[in-house]
């Protein structure tokens, strides 16, 4: 196996929820797909909301994935591919992210208020929102700006490294 799959293996972010909220689905692909897992149809294009079902520790549906799912390649695969980072520092940053979103998670969860997304990023987004407002209406508590400074880093660290932004 070469360092660009062990990366993938080694994060799954693009699967888990953490880069990407949604897959779009091709309308050709749409009968596959629907018999793998469940999707959501919009003017005859469908979707799946992140994280996917069929990722844990790895794609189930490799060989049938979705175009937008095979065609992706984050920025720290790419650093990788072409040779501008070694495989050690990716994993470093990988494991850097990874902390930063169980720390995150731990927050989250002890939050006076639900936050209705599954999906990671659309967590981000839904509770920066919400943060923003209270800060708006004088609302906003120290705890409340720590947790957005905390979104704000991790938001630095996901862009920086694999071109994608929280929000």
């Amino acid at each position: 196996m070469n360092d660009a799959s062990n990366i993938c293996l080694s994060c799954g972010f693009c699967c888990d929820g953490t880069l990407i909220g949604y897959v779009e689905l091709e309308s050709k692909e749409l009968p596959v797909i629907r018999e793998l897992m469940d999707i959501e149809d919009a003017n005859g294009n469908g979707f799946f909301l992140q994280p996917c079902k069929n990722y844990c520790d790895g794609c189930s549906i490799y060989l049938k994935r979705p175009k937008q799912c095979a065609s992706f390649e984050c920025g720290l695969l790419k650093s990788v591919e072409q040779k501008k980072m070694d495989f050690d520092s990716a994993i470093e940053i990988i494991n850097m992210v990874k902390q930063k979103k169980i720390a995150l998670e731990k927050k989250l969860a002890i939050l006076p208020f639900p936050l209705k997304s599954e999906s990671f990023s659309f967590k981000m987004v839904e509770l920066k929102k919400l943060l923003q407002k209270m800060k708006t209406d004088s609302l906003i508590t120290q705890n409340h700006l720590e947790l957005m400074s905390d979104i704000d880093q991790l938001n630095i660290l996901i862009s920086q490294n694999f071109g994608v932004s929280l929000y």
